[in-house]
């Protein structure tokens, strides 16, 4: 069944890009039918569904403007974390969990590469599901931030997982030896924090975060 989804350069044939579309729609559904369960206007759901698609498509676009490449590898983009950060935070954990499973399914068909099906879902299906821990801080003083700061680190931690698991072999020539036991760590979060701590500072700014409150009661009303 795995053959018949993947390549044997590790992309994905025809019917793998069908069933990672399908599983992309059915995640977005889900996400938004909690959306509405949580909601306490239960008529809200078609808002709930722009908001966050129109989320989930700033992450997409914003994932590809690259402010600047890590030494070794990894690449600090323009906040595209947040947008889906700002889902979970809006509508809860489970909303913020499906979402950004439905996008680490779209980061996967843009940029596919497999070496196991346990690979993927770290590196694309757990690692960005992960971003919806940030709802937990929702309705808290600096939830915004604090959940963002939450979600970069469970993210990190399913890449790392990845990368002990099946990603040692790549280490780069420049990567210092001394530090080999914990290049993904190193890697990962390298890239990972530099772009929370870019995020936490802009988002803290009084005007971006008044602006940010202004989305929110929106997103929710």
């Amino acid at each position: 069944m795995f053959q018949l989804l993947v390549t044997a350069g590790g992309g994905l044939t025809t019917a793998g890009y069908g069933v990672c579309v399908l599983a992309g729609i059915l995640l977005f559904g889900l996400a938004i039918f909690f959306a509405g369960r949580h909601s306490e206007k239960k008529q809200m759901s078609t808002k709930q569904l722009i908001y966050c698609a129109v989320a989930m498509a700033l992450a997409f676009v914003t994932s590809y403007i690259k402010v600047f490449e890590m030494p070794w590898g990894g690449s600090v983009t323009l906040c595209s974390m947040l947008f889906i950060v700002m889902v979970a935070n809006w509508y809860g954990v489970q909303t913020g969990v499906f979402v950004g499973l439905a996008y680490g399914i779209l980061q996967f068909i843009q940029e596919p590469y497999v070496l196991s099906l346990f690979q993927v879902c770290c590196d694309y299906v757990l690692a960005f599901a992960a971003l919806g821990v940030a709802g937990l801080y929702s309705g808290k003083p600096r939830g915004l931030v604090k959940g963002y700061i939450a979600a970069v680190l469970a993210r990190g931690a399913f890449h790392a997982l990845g990368g002990y698991l099946y990603w040692m072999s790549y280490m780069p020539e420049n990567f210092p030896q001394s530090l080999k036991s914990v290049y993904p760590i190193v890697y990962n979060y390298s890239f990972l924090l530099v772009e929370a701590l870019i995020t936490a500072a802009v988002i803290s700014v009084p005007a971006v975060a008044a602006a940010l409150n202004q989305v929110k009661r929106t997103a929710v009303s």
